[in-house]
């Protein structure tokens, strides 16, 4: 999957088998930020863009399954928007219920045993983070131990070793795509670490004498401050590459990129550079 600033492309291997034809997804976008002006401004178009990320993410997995699983009638569905919609409102349960309630709940429970840990704002915050950390780490190092899940972290290194040819400028083939490294400062897996080191700054600002339902309600509503603040960091340190204290606040990130990328094949890469391509030249000039 490739996105440029107006356009949305999705590459897939039809029938998902290595050397078969490349089905293509294309299309425009305007751009939430174009359509409201206020989803421009800074902090608050970091959750737009999150949202447009998630939106688009689900389009490129029903069209990657319908291509993958197109064969026996040869029928092809379109997800629909309240299917969409729901898939979406899923996926945040899941993600809010097992990083950001079971973290604070185990707190609770340790708070509840150490009287140490329920009175001082900052080591409660400090355990759920750390737990919370824990429980995403452990999320994605589990994950990547299944076969589906390694093949799609391939196909994501494909995609950053042809943004990173793309950007160095020179030609999209996959020879020369395949010398750069999958490693990139602007993956959303950065982001997300980035959001998780944030929320645990901003949520050690609750008071842990707050009931246990109140504690989650803030953290609800701070999430949005949270995904536009580590938007901003990391537009800002993708243009700051090469001071000392951005390199060192990246590394995190790019370390973890070690779980969520693998080295792809060359087969892999060359469905990238077709989504890369196919975005590059829709792009209105």
């Amino acid at each position: 999957m490739m996105r440029s600033p107006h356009v949305f492309t999705v590459a897939v291997r039809k029938g998902g088998k290595p050397g078969a034809e490349i089905a293509v997804f294309t299309q425009l976008l305007t751009p939430l930020g174009e359509r409201f002006p206020l989803l421009k401004k800074k902090i608050i178009r970091g959750s737009a863009a999150l949202f447009e990320a998630m939106w688009l993410g689900i389009r490129a997995l029903n069209f990657s399954a319908n291509e993958a699983l197109d064969g026996d009638d040869g029928k092809k569905e379109e997800i629909s928007p309240l299917a969409m919609a729901g898939t979406i409102i899923l996926a945040l349960a899941f993600a809010l219920g097992l990083f950001l309630a079971l973290p604070l709940l185990l707190t609770n429970l340790l708070g509840a045993k150490y009287d140490a840990v329920s009175r001082n704002s900052i080591l409660f915050n400090l355990t759920d983070g750390t737990l919370r950390v824990a429980l995403f780490l452990g999320y994605v190092s589990g994950i990547s131990c299944m076969k589906d899940i390694r093949r799609v972290f391939e196909y994501h290194g494909a995609e950053h070793k042809a943004i990173a040819a793309h950007e160095a400028g020179v030609e999209l083939t996959v020879q020369n795509a395949s010398h750069y490294s999958c490693i990139h400062p602007r993956c959303g897996t950065s982001f997300l670490l980035t959001v998780i080191a944030l929320s645990i700054i901003l949520f050690s600002l609750i008071p842990a004498s707050w009931p246990l339902w109140s504690k989650g309600l803030s953290r609800i509503i701070l999430l949005p401050v949270i995904a536009g603040l580590g938007y901003e960091f990391i537009r800002y340190s993708a243009k700051r590459r090469g001071h000392p204290l951005i390199e060192t606040l990246m590394l995190p990130g790019l370390w973890l990129q070690r779980l969520t990328t693998r080295e792809p094949s060359d087969d892999q890469i060359e469905v990238a550079i077709r989504a890369l391509k196919e975005a590059i030249a829709m792009e209105p000039r």
